[in-house]
């Protein structure tokens, strides 16, 4: 049998077979997902202590693995390779020495430390090392080892994914904003089925009450292919989208609505009536967009920016994409977000000019330039969203592992980020423009009804905080 045949073969070893010091080795990384799937077995009822921010404060300075976590790998070591299948697990006495932390490798080891044949059982000496040498978990495991030999294929753990964080997360931010007042909203001609519910929708959770701008016959039209009711929804009558744009925007510059939201016109056409310099919408921001997502595979709701407004942004651009993302943060509860400036590299690199960029944004922060947040880059993406792989790449920061902002290149990186996330990634997401003086709700054709809901949810916030702080 060649090396390869063999590496898909699982044997075990008889007791006739043990011999005494004979040893085996597993070595495993200690994952955020490890730590949520066995909170969530656990029954845990606080998962706060999983989270970085709060584990910092602990007494161990970082989040920390379950001391079974390690001593789990016990059991599955003697299991699978020595004595292997077959084996009768009986009792094991261990001691908890070092923490184990997200990011850490753990090496288990376990050898054959008394044999009894006349009960056919097995003692090892268990030990469980990481990687500066330290031991996390060392003692004493006994087995009944198996009389027969077992030779099976090796086959693959099905994908497991701690959902908890993900699922129903439209329905907690629509309880967060339940006490809310409804703010009306200029959708901008509503001209398809698709747009004209999203926004009726809305509606009917209370989040906006809408106004829509547009052709009246294609918006009632719109209306019949929907089956949904138009009775009591205000209407402003206009030809066209362009006219519908530039009515959406007077409204709002007059005070009639505190937002706008996107209909079925192009996202340049409406973008182009917000920005023009006669449309009393500027503030001394650059307008930019926000994604923000939330997926089963990270532990938090993040924001990726920009990825729909800015193609490429130069130095000073970026800064007001970073102050308006943390701005956003800060409404929806995250009161010092952690900002992660992305590049294909995590060191400042003349010859690519994002991570001079990260750099020079980082600088700005430290004089103050840009506050609220706590900037870090540049990062790549893997340092920026895995404690593990910062933690190997010998990366010291308060953002990497964690970053609740992921600020991209540019244009093209950002949309295909998002769009990974949210395809392949299972990601909920939802879309808003800030910079203007009010917030604009940026859907897309392809966004499913919980996408704009929970885009028209943001939006509320943030009129109600327009109130209180005008842009």
């Amino acid at each position: 049998m060649n090396a390869e045949a063999d590496l898909r073969v699982l044997r075990n070893r008889t007791f006739d077979e043990l011999s005494l010091g004979e040893a085996a080795s597993i070595e495993r990384v200690l994952s955020a997902e490890d730590l949520r799937l066995l909170a969530g077995l656990a029954g845990e009822p606080d998962a706060a202590r999983l989270d970085p921010g709060f584990a910092a404060s602990a007494r161990f300075h970082g989040v920390i693995a379950h001391g079974m976590w390690a001593a789990a790998l016990i059991p599955a070591l003697l299991g699978t390779r020595l004595p292997g299948p077959g084996t009768v697990y009986l009792a094991q006495s261990l001691r908890f020495l070092a923490p184990v932390q997200v990011g850490d490798r753990v090496s288990v080891r376990v050898e054959v430390a008394a044999l009894d044949a006349a009960t056919r059982r097995a003692t090892f000496v268990c030990r469980c090392l990481l990687a500066d040498g330290r031991v996390a978990v060392e003692g004493e495991a006994e087995v009944v080892a198996p009389d027969t030999r077992v030779e099976r294929t090796r086959t693959a753990l099905p994908e497991i994914r701690a959902d908890a964080a993900h699922a129903g997360g439209l329905a907690r931010l629509l309880a967060h904003v339940a006490g809310l007042a409804p703010v009306r909203v200029a959708v901008v001609h509503p001209c398809d089925a698709l747009s004209l519910s999203g926004a009726l929708d809305a509606a009917d959770a209370g989040l906006i009450t809408p106004v829509l701008v547009g052709p009246r016959a294609r918006i009632e039209a719109s209306a019949a292919e929907a089956g949904v009711d138009l009775d009591g929804v205000a209407i402003e009558d206009v030809p066209h989208s362009h006219a519908a744009a530039a009515r959406a925007v007077e409204l709002a510059r007059q005070g009639q609505v505190e937002a706008l939201m996107k209909g079925s016109l192009h996202t340049e056409e409406l973008m182009a009536a917000v920005v023009a310099s006669a449309s009393g919408l500027r503030t001394k921001r650059r307008i930019s967009h926000c994604f923000v997502l939330q997926t089963p595979h990270y532990p938090r709701p993040f924001i990726v920016t920009d990825a729909a407004i800015n193609l490429a942004p130069d130095l000073e651009q970026k800064a007001d994409i970073v102050r308006n993302a943390i701005a956003l943060a800060q409404v929806i509860g995250v009161e010092t977000p952690k900002v992660a400036i992305l590049a294909a590299v995590e060191t400042v690199t003349a010859s690519m000019p994002a991570t001079l960029d990260a750099a020079a944004l980082c600088k700005m922060a430290d004089r103050g330039q840009i506050e609220g947040g706590v900037l870090d880059g540049p990062l790549a993406l893997d340092n920026a969203i895995s404690l593990a792989a910062a933690r190997t790449k010998g990366i010291v920061s308060k953002v990497a592992g964690q970053a609740d902002i992921l600020v991209v290149p540019d244009l093209e990186s950002g949309n295909m980020l998002a769009k990974q996330v949210m395809y392949m990634g299972d990601a909920a997401s939802a879309g808003i423009v800030l910079g203007a003086k009010v917030p604009v709700v940026l859907t897309s054709r392809a966004d499913s009804r919980e996408s704009r809901m929970a885009s028209c949810a943001i939006a509320l916030m943030l009129a109600h905080r327009y109130r209180e702080v005008p842009p």
